[in-house]
């Protein structure tokens, strides 16, 4: 049950919502690497800052805070996909898709294939859902994770578009977020992107390295 957001923000940071506490050991390790990415963040940022002036404006900090807090809603939402093979709620959205979909053949793919196969679904979609949490966060790869990170929502917002408890926005808005940190390269303010742009070597890894971030 929510309370408010700073105490809601202060169980998570100590393994103490309801999802964390679901998952016993292994919740606490997801909160030891939690906290191991916010400080990993810091330095990050701090590292950026004193090596490149240009970082040191307002526009910097406000996407590192907003692209940070993306990566925070990613890294709690992944948790409640927990634990494998698949979880009741889990299961229930998945078949919430199979009844909402804007579009029949979304509807019988989430009947035929996803459903059937939540087993092979639900680690998936955990893996990915953590990658984007540990990137955004990070600043690491952020143009390809949030392409990726995009469709995933794309796929949110028209699975569960006539869902009469949802709003098709709140999808869209996060396709949406996620397109901006594309165009915007969102990495390269305070994050692993601009410290790989600073370093990287001529090359095709070099090359490979500044088009994911």
């Amino acid at each position: 049950m929510r309370t408010n957001p700073f105490y809601d923000a202060w169980l998570f940071l100590i393994g103490s919502t309801g999802d964390q506490q679901t998952l016993g050991v292994f919740g606490y390790m997801l909160d030891v690497l939690f906290l191991a990415l916010l400080v990993a963040t810091l330095w990050i940022a701090a590292t950026n800052w004193r090596q490149a002036p240009s970082e040191r404006t307002g526009t910097h900090v406000a996407t590192w805070i907003c692209r940070v807090l993306i990566g925070c809603m990613w890294f709690q939402g992944c948790l409640w996909k927990l634990p494998l093979p698949y979880s009741d709620a889990f299961a229930d959205w998945t078949r919430q898709i199979g009844e909402h979909a804007a579009f029949a053949f979304h509807r019988d793919f989430a009947k035929t294939i996803l459903v059937p196969y939540l087993a092979y679904l639900a680690p998936i979609v955990f893996l990915a859902e953590l990658s984007f949490g540990i990137t955004m966060i990070l600043g690491l790869a952020v143009r390809l994770f949030a392409s990726l990170a995009a469709l995933f929502a794309l796929n949110l917002w028209l699975g569960l578009y006539t869902h009469p408890a949802e709003w098709p926005w709140n999808y869209l808005f996060i396709v949406i977020i996620h397109v901006l940190f594309v165009a915007h390269a969102a990495g390269r303010s305070l994050g692993v992107d601009a410290l790989v742009r600073r370093h990287r070597r001529a090359g095709p890894i070099g090359r490979l390295a500044a088009i994911a971030g």
